[in-house]
């Protein structure tokens, strides 16, 4: 049997994911927009989207230029909040991704990164995206609870370009943005 290690394990996902929405927040408070596209700015954000007018003093801008969200956690959050479903927008995620486990594409190795390639933008996963108290108003009692853990994920972007709903997410290793290698790791000969 072959020797699988941690580093390995990380950079093997079983299947790409899927763009399923795009949403923008054109300001503060204000209902967020569902787009078919949008453009990606590298190192500012999503062109239309309230992020994306802040100045930030980082070299590579800030790290919540772009907010995602794990569509697979829409059922969990509903269950959690007795609802039915949920509408995405109400949660003020900016891409809403199904297929792949956004959680998982932070790398766990500094030396290792793992990037999202959607379509031909790139983004650096930068952390967890933390609800907010509007999600009590949004969802009801407990709704701030419901998001804990389920939040989705902030992301910078390395190398800008059109998003459109239905692109194909995918891992990518390295740090050159150029020519991110896919990660086709075959760890156990049957892949």
């Amino acid at each position: 049997m072959q020797t699988v290690t941690l580093r390995q394990l990380t950079q093997h996902f079983s299947q790409p994911g899927r763009l399923d929405a795009i949403y923008l927040r054109p300001g503060r408070g204000q209902p967020c927009l569902l787009q078919d596209q949008v453009h990606a700015t590298a190192n500012l954000g999503l062109q239309g989207d309230r992020a994306s007018l802040r100045q930030s003093s980082a070299p590579n801008g800030s790290k919540r230029q772009v907010t995602l969200l794990q569509a697979e956690h829409l059922p969990v959050i509903a269950a959690f909040t007795g609802h039915l479903q949920i509408d995405p927008a109400l949660l003020r995620r900016n891409l809403i991704v199904s297929g792949i486990n956004l959680l998982a594409t932070k790398s766990l190795f500094k030396d290792q990164p793992l990037h999202l390639l959607i379509g031909n933008v790139v983004l650096e996963i930068t952390g967890p995206c933390e609800p907010c108290s509007r999600m009590e108003q949004v969802l009801g009692a407990g709704g701030y609870n419901a998001m804990r853990g389920h939040g989705g994920i902030t992301a910078r972007i390395l190398r800008g370009g059109l998003l459109h709903t239905g692109d194909t997410v995918q891992v990518v290793v390295g740090t050159d943005t150029d020519a991110p290698r896919q990660s086709t790791l075959s760890l156990f000969g049957n892949d």
